[in-house]
């Protein structure tokens, strides 16, 4: 048998035996300990908790799209409805001149230059945007935070990655 094979071997069974070795002082030192078994015990609980609360999330998340699709339709069809009704009419006077890129927006539909001329569109966003979350608190429908935390979302802080404290 040449030397390196030989030391090969010598070297994959001193490996081993150090793994056993490594293996058996970590069995006596922690993982036969009943601090150890508590704690495994309560991370996994904590796992499980994880687990169901991302299960709720994802539950809730599909029932409240059925009325998400019920609500898109009808904002469809009004919004065409109102589109018709206030098309080229001055809404509103704006106290600011727009940026550039939202005026195309702000100005949908108006004849004449003045920057400053309110389209309906523009002016129902805006309000839109502001009133609904008002509405969904004072009826108290509004997500709750612990599920708004867990769901991440586009500007939300990401969900944790699994560190326990």
């Amino acid at each position: 048998m040449s030397t390196i094979f030989a030391d090969t071997l010598l070297i994959v069974f001193i490996s081993m035996c150090t793994a056993l070795l490594a293996k058996g002082i970590m069995w006596v030192l922690v993982y036969r300990t009943d601090k150890y078994k508590r704690l495994k015990e309560k991370v996994e609980k904590q796992k499980r908790q994880e687990e169901e609360l991302k299960n709720n999330n994802g539950d809730l998340s599909m029932v409240r799209m059925k009325s998400m699709f019920a609500s898109g339709f009808c904002f469809t069809a009004l919004m065409g409805m109102f589109n018709s009704i206030f098309d080229g009419r001055v809404v509103a006077k704006l106290p600011f001149t727009p940026l550039s890129y939202i005026q195309g927006l702000s100005h949908q539909n108006l004849l004449g230059d003045d920057t400053t001329d309110c389209s309906f569109i523009f002016l129902y966003i805006l309000c839109t945007m502001s009133i609904r979350q008002n509405i969904q608190k004072i009826l108290g429908l509004a997500p709750s935070h612990a599920a708004t935390k867990q769901a991440g979302g586009f500007l939300g802080p990401p969900p944790p990655s699994g560190k326990f404290s």
